[in-house]
């Protein structure tokens, strides 16, 4: 009887996993009706489902909050076989790593023979992820989230989600459009019928478009395209979630045995090892570095490897430096004081700084955003993109409200929905309170607040009939309101035209106006964050509570 391979068994995971992932993914989006929805808008599929399996998301969000946010537990689905097995998450399941491993995979010039076995070996550099995990964990003590930025799942998402699939979208829409303006009508049914197919595993309801889109998808082929020269260097080097595994896996009961009386130093072991952990034989195993992709057991030409429970042999240990160590606890100490201590965070918040409904106040959403890019892709409206000033350095990658792309939908609440972290509170329609009427007792959640530039708005600069701002407005009553005025325009001809005002006790911030506004270049109204409920001193009006705590 012939078993199957362990590694065809492994790549058989992979692409499972990655599937599952590309699903969650291209399904992390609304496709139906928002209006018919009304209060009801929710998603089918649990799109955040491996941020709630990573064991780095649910420990860096116990420290920076203090507690866990609800569906982080699950994440000990990963941690506790690791402690036992070692880190098979890396070889068998994780999608970013598939990836890499794909990529690892292909032959290049720089990773031929003697090249790529000498490549393959243990090498000192491997150690700074731990260091990169020590300085991010001592950080989210002090209170940010900034490990989103190497954390494997946020960079995943945050790349494909905001740069590669938006991309991919725009490239097929036009070549569609080519086939579906052809000649030939052969051609025409062709295309409509990929179009259709497309358009429902592909492509995005409609084409979105993220602020530096660009930047996100060049870092992303960057990291990839290291594997040409390194097999899997982002895994070995950089990943600080597989530095925090490594470390759970340090005791594991399953280890690699060496039978040196079998080897023939034939290197074939290194010529495939993923995690540059010294399968060969005459040096320590290295254990922690291990991705369990079991391709030096299946090369071996003389069965001399076998992973076994309980083996004899001892694996290496880390290794790490006492100095190194010690300068990454204290980058991770000294990087929340530097990054909070300048205008920006407390005093001088810039102006666009306009978070989602839902979001936590600046501190606590700085504590526990991950910088995932979740909320981003869900929005209906493509309204949330990830910032680049607006909230400092610490602040990079984390979502703001761009209303001159898209505007914060009344009704929706999806990216409370698909928050991991609990940085966008979890909320309800009924509980954003846009969908009612905003009376003097309700306490809708605010955004921001509008603001007119008269010297652009064309009822009061140029005489000229506009009421778009007003049309657009979805608060009940209407936060925006007109007023017939009698002006004289440059004929001398005196006319009345309808000039707009705003009650800012009824603005909630959705950013509709400035969308809507016809002035293509800067627009007559925009959208400023104060007066934002998340925040009791970034206000406007006297009778708000943080007015009079302030004073």
């Amino acid at each position: 009887m012939r078993f199957v391979k362990p590694t065809r068994l492994r790549w058989l995971s992979e692409v499972i996993f990655f599937l599952l992932f590309l699903f969650l993914l291209l399904h992390t989006e609304f496709r139906g009706s928002l209006r018919a929805a009304a209060n009801d808008i929710r998603l089918p599929y649990p799109v955040n489902l491996f941020f709630r399996l990573d064991p780095l998301a649910a420990l860096a969000n116990a420290l920076a909050s203090h507690g866990l946010y609800h569906g982080l537990l699950w994440s000990l689905l990963v941690l506790l076989p690791t402690i036992f097995l070692g880190r098979f998450f890396c070889g068998w399941i994780c999608p970013l790593g598939s990836i890499h491993h794909f990529f690892s995979s292909l032959k290049s010039e720089r990773k031929r023979g003697k090249q790529l076995i000498e490549s393959n070996r243990y090498k000192r550099w491997q150690t700074t992820k731990y260091y990169l995990l020590a300085a991010g964990l001592v950080a989210a003590i002090f209170g940010t989230g900034i490990f989103g930025w190497l954390d494997p799942f946020s960079l995943l998402v945050r790349s494909l989600g905001l740069s590669i699939l938006p991309a991919t979208g725009y490239s097929l829409r036009a070549v569609l459009r080519v086939l579906e303006h052809s000649r030939f009508s052969f051609v025409q049914s062709m295309a409509s019928g990929l179009h259709f197919i497309l358009g429902a595993t592909l492509l995005s309801f409609k084409q979105p478009y993220f602020r530096q889109g660009i930047w996100l998808g060049i870092i992303f082929v960057f990291l990839v395209a290291l594997n040409f020269r390194i097999t899997r260097f982002w895994c070995r080097a950089l990943c600080p979630l597989g530095a925090l595994l490594g470390l759970a896996s340090r005791g594991a009961i399953l280890g690699l045995v060496k039978n040196p009386e079998h080897c023939e130093n034939c290197n074939r072991c290194l010529l495939h090892c993923q995690g540059g952990d010294d399968p060969i034989g005459g040096v320590p195993w290295r254990q922690p570095e291990c991705h369990l992709c079991l391709n030096c057991v299946d090369e071996c030409p003389e069965h001399g490897l076998q992973f076994k429970f309980f083996p004899a042999q001892k694996s290496a240990g880390l290794n790490l430096q006492r100095r190194k160590t010690l300068t990454g606890l204290a980058a991770g100490a000294v990087m929340v004081p530097l990054l909070r201590s300048t205008p920006g965070f407390a005093v001088a918040r810039n102006e666009k700084l306009v978070r989602p409904p839902g979001a936590l106040d600046e501190p606590d959403f700085l504590s526990r955003c991950i910088r995932c890019g979740e909320c981003m892709k869900v929005c209906p409206n493509d309204a949330l993109h990830p910032a680049l000033t607006e909230a400092g350095l610490e602040g990079l990658w984390t979502p703001v409200l761009v209303s001159r792309i898209g505007y914060c939908e009344t009704s929706c609440v999806l990216c409370s929905q698909v928050c991991p972290t609990g940085a966008i509170w979890e909320i309800t329609p009924k509980e954003k309170g846009w969908s009612v009427d905003i009376g003097s007792a309700a306490k809708p959640i605010r955004l921001g607040t509008a603001f007119y530039d008269r010297g652009r708005c064309l009822p009061w600069a140029m005489a000229a009939p506009c009421i778009v701002c007003e049309e657009w407005c979805p608060t009940s009553p209407k936060a925006i309101y007109l007023l017939p005025a009698d002006v004289i325009d440059a004929a001398g001809n005196t006319k009345q035209v309808k000039q707009p005002y705003l009650d800012p006790s009824r603005c909630v911030g959705c950013g509709a106006c400035e969308y809507a506004c016809p002035v293509q270049d800067r627009p007559a109204i925009y959208i400023t964050s104060v007066g934002e409920s998340r925040s009791p001193t970034n206000q406007i009006l006297l009778n708000r509570a943080g007015v009079r705590a302030k004073s």
